[in-house]
Parts: structure tokens; C-alpha cells; sequence
């Protein structure tokens, strides 16, 4: 890391926060909590100034080459600095032909090309790639709604990890392998911590705080001429490594395989590259199908009902996300917003009620629930369970 690059780490760490935690106060205390025009004027103006101060020297650095993890950070602190001006509506992609925050999206451009990731802050770099200092990580604010959002999402993408990388390592063994039964005790195990951290997180996370002053940072932006949705939950590979070799949805499925491209420059490099493997193996559940003649087998038995476990939880996990996450913290919260701001409420970019309803489909298919108009492997998965004894 430069002299430069400490710096600006330094202020997004300190007075950055200080600076988006004073203006959420204000926003709280007014009767229209969503509104930001003409408010807390003198902040953003020296929210703006200092951090151009600290990106023109970045700029005019270049590339350092200091390596991968320190061009991820440094990109993640341009990208938070550019999120919170949106948030604060110092800039405003339906108002704007490009971004006035010109060598920030400059410098985010030069970095996010170079290493091959979407030019703005990802999900990875609040939750993942978020290293601590003295204990403390990388926030917006100092609020609590934000640490807690923040903590337990963490917690909750670690665990889809575990699983999916005890998954990926089933296929080169078989599914009749003794070793697959301990791996599929894995992957339920961590889909158990994701609910129960998911739990957490519903019980402890308070659903205004959420809507008014933590969800408005991920809001998309202007980088250069281009906008970019907001980050997501669901921006890493794990999630969609355990649809895939789960066998519960499908890369040749076009909203599926939108989805997928879609967030592919919004991973991790590695992540990329985990997932793009993954789409061209056969699923577990087809695996299980072509066997299903060996059903009187011991190993069937048992690997096949572990199978069907991790099956049900990651529908659980689904179903848990979307009952509580979206419809709690979203989809209700928004009917207490006035009418003026809901065009602007999504992290990613269409209406609300387009966005609910493709992440109900997408919930029904990782549940493997029966529908007429999507696909599902709700027929599969029952002739599975009937060659259980």
C-alpha cells in the first residue's frame, strides 16, 4: 500500500464515517426520513471535497502494481466514496450523462479493468475482503443497524462457502464414494449456520434503520458514462455453486443464466472462476437419477437421504431470505416511503415489484417447489424420495 493509498484508507476508516453517520442523523430526525435534498448541505460539500483531495494523488500514481489485494481495497475505498455521494445524492444517475465524480471514476475504471471486477464497491469489500484495524472493519457509518447487517451477512456467506466447497469436492470422488456422505454432512451443517445466523440477523436488525440508513448506500451509480447496480447479498459464487451441483437450477435456464452473467464482474476473480467450472458439470441430482437402479445399495441410501437434506435446507434458506428479508426490510418497509422516492428504493435497478417477483421465482426454484410456469425439480426430487426405504 502507497503513502497515498494509506491516506485515503485512513479517512474512509475515520472521518468518511463520521461524516455519513452525521448526515444519517439528520435524515432520521426529519418526518420524511427518505429525503436528502437540501439537507446537511455543509457536510456533503465536505464529504465531496475531501475525498477528491485524496483521489486526485491516487490518480496521478497510476498503477503501482502492489498486487491484487492491495488494488481490491483500494478500489473498495473509491467505490464507498462514490456509493455515499449517491446516497447523499450528490450525484444522481437519472439527472446525470456521466458521473460528476470524474477522477474518481477515472481511477475506478483503471482498477477495475486491471484486475477484472466490476469498476464500484462489491459486496466482497464490506463483508469478506474487509480487513480490521485494531478490531475494527470498514463501514459507511458507526451505526448499529449497519454493523449488525453487515456482521451477520459475513457470517452467513462464509457458511454458504463451507458448503459449497464440500459440494465441488463430491463430483471428482462419485456420489457412491464413502468420503461423500462426511461431505454432505459438511454442506448441511453450514446451511444450518446459515439460517441460524439468518436468524440473527431478522431478531436483531431493525427494519427503518435498515431501509432508511443502511440500504440507501447500495443504491447503483454512475462510473464514468455507464451505471452500475448496486451490490448484493448474492454476489459470490457459493450460492450458486450449491443451485448448480444441487441440480435445483440450471445455466441454460435464460433468467437463470441472465442472473449469473449478470454478477460475474461483481465476484471475486477466483470466485469467477469457481463458478464458471462449476456450470459445466452434471448435478449431484442427476448423478442420483442415473443411479437410482442401485437404490437397494447402502451408500445410495445414505448419501442420497444426506443428498435430500441439503436439498430441503438450501430451499429452507431460500424461502427464509425471502419471507423475512424481502418482504421485512423491502417490500413492506417501502409502503411507509412517499410515493416521490420509490423509483429510486432497489440496489438493482427495476421496480420493486419487478425485482419481488424474480426473486420469488428464483426462491421456488431453489425449493424445488411445484409450478406451472417455471421449471422446477419438484418432480425429481419426489421420485428421489420414493426409492428411499
Amino acid at each position: 500500500m502507497t503513502a497515498n493509498s494509506r491516506a485515503f484508507d485512513q479517512w474512509i476508516r475515520g472521518n468518511f464515517c463520521k461524516i455519513n453517520s452525521e448526515l444519517e442523523t439528520i435524515y432520521w430526525a426529519q418526518e420524511d426520513k427518505a429525503n436528502v435534498e437540501n439537507v446537511g448541505e455543509e457536510l456533503k460539500q465536505q464529504l465531496q471535497h475531501e475525498g477528491e483531495e485524496l483521489i486526485h494523488p491516487l490518480l496521478a500514481e497510476g498503477n503501482t502494481d502492489n498486487g491484487f489485494d492491495n488494488a481490491f481495497d483500494l478500489l473498495g475505498n473509491v467505490g464507498l466514496y462514490m456509493a455515499a455521494c449517491r446516497r447523499h445524492e450528490i450525484t444522481e444517475p437519472s439527472r446525470e450523462r456521466t458521473s460528476p465524480l470524474t477522477e474518481a471514476s477515472a481511477l475506478a475504471m483503471h482498477i477495475g479493468a486491471s484486475i477484472g471486477v466490476t469498476p464500484r464497491f462489491a459486496t466482497a469489500h464490506l463483508t469478506t475482503h474487509n480487513k480490521a484495524v485494531n478490531g475494527t472493519y470498514k463501514r459507511f457509518t458507526d451505526l448499529d443497524a449497519e454493523e449488525i447487517f453487515i456482521d451477520y451477512n459475513t457470517k452467513g456467506i462464509l457458511a454458504y462457502k463451507r458448503a459449497a466447497d464440500a459440494l465441488i469436492k463430491i463430483q471428482p470422488l462419485g456420489i457412491s464414494h464413502p468420503i461423500a456422505a462426511d461431505l454432505l454432512k459438511v454442506a448441511k451443517q453450514a446451511l444450518i449456520d446459515v439460517i441460524d445466523s439468518n436468524k440473527q440477523l431478522f431478531n436483531k436488525l431493525d427494519t427503518d434503520a435498515f431501509f432508511y440508513q443502511v440500504r440507501p448506500y447500495y443504491k447503483p451509480y454512475r462510473v464514468g458514462k455507464e451505471v452500475y447496480r448496486g451490490a448484493n447479498a448474492g454476489d459470490f459464487a457459493g450460492i450458486n455453486v450449491l443451485d448448480l451441483q444441487l441440480g435445483l437450477c440450471s445455466a441454460n435456464e435464460p433468467s437463470y443464466s441472465q442472473m449469473l452473467v449478470d454478477k460475474f464482474l461483481f465476484m471475486m476473480p477466483e470466485d469467477q472462476l469457481i463458478l464458471r467450472d462449476c456450470m459445466r458439470r452434471t448435478s449431484i441430482m442427476d448423478d442420483f437419477l442415473a443411479a437410482s437402479n442401485c437404490h437397494t445399495q447402502s451408500w445410495y441410501q445414505e448419501n442420497l437421504s444426506l443428498f435430500l437434506d441439503v436439498c430441503k435446507l438450501h430451499g429452507a434458506t431460500a424461502i427464509q431470505h425471502h419471507e423475512q428479508l424481502v418482504k421485512k426490510y423491502i417490500a413492506q418497509a417501502a409502503t411507509t416511503m412517499g410515493q416521490q422516492h420509490m423509483s429510486k428504493v432497489t440496489a438493482s435497478g427495476p421496480p420493486l415489484h419487478v425485482l419481488i417477483d424474480s426473486l420469488e421465482k428464483l426462491k421456488d426454484r431453489r425449493a424445488a417447489t411445484k409450478r406451472g410456469d417455471i421449471r422446477t425439480r419438484f418432480d425429481d426430487i419426489n421420485t428421489l424420495k420414493a426409492t428411499l426405504s
